[in-house]
């Protein structure tokens, strides 16, 4: 149900019954708004117009793992891949950001009318994983590896900065962002300085700051 405003338009029977003019909500109950004429000081009571709201069904990846919710919104909006919003569940409340719009017949769209919507897929990015490759410093790309931080979403990675976490010390060399992500202007950075948020990171490239190279794992 949509929240009432502090002032709404509608007709006064006393000053204007059939144009409508600005009236102050004084209270709500029992389905009627009291509202007050700004132009007579009028004091009346009215049915307030409701918005029309559509259920939808909603699935969020959360930590390598995903669940089934709902969520109510009014029936005029859209749905656009890289929205986030808070899901409140009676099992947990998140920030998600949606990665894929179904229709029916599981036809797939980057924007839709939740009227046309069967289910929006989602993902957590109040805390995410950041896959991380790691090359030895002498360069060698035979001996990198694969490590995964666990960070809040909106952590920043920045080129050229050295990260710590847990053993593993790392410059970072480039990044490569999601394709749910906005406000970036290309997949890949690489230039000293360029940052991105861990919730729009798909991969970051660093170099060890520990060893110059690897024994075979």
């Amino acid at each position: 149900m949509s929240e009432i405003p502090d002032r709404v338009p509608t007709p006064c029977p006393s000053c204007s019954p059939d144009l409508e003019t600005v009236h102050e909500v004084l209270t709500e109950g029992g389905g009627t708004l009291t509202v007050r004429c700004s132009e007579c000081s009028h004091v009346h009571k009215i049915q307030p117009e409701r918005e029309r709201e559509v259920t939808l069904d909603v699935v969020v990846s959360q930590g390598g793992e995903s669940f089934t919710a709902n969520v109510t919104t009014p029936e005029d909006e859209t749905v656009e891949v890289g929205d986030e919003f808070i899901l409140e569940t009676e099992e947990v409340l998140s920030t998600v950001r949606v990665t894929s719009v179904e229709l029916d017949g599981q036809k797939r769209r980057e924007e839709a009318s939740v009227e046309d919507i069967e289910t929006v897929w989602t993902r957590e990015v109040d805390n995410v994983a950041v896959n991380v490759t790691v090359h030895p410093q002498d360069g060698s790309r035979d001996d990198s590896r694969s490590i995964t931080v666990h960070v809040p979403g909106d952590y920043e990675f920045e080129v050229g900065e050295v990260e710590q976490f847990g053993d593993d010390e790392f410059e970072i060399d480039a990044f490569v962002v999601r394709s749910d992500a906005a406000d970036y202007d290309r997949d890949r950075y690489e230039m000293e300085g360029d940052s991105i948020l861990a919730k729009d990171a798909k991969r970051i490239y660093a170099y060890d700051q520990q060893t110059s190279a690897w024994s075979a794992w």
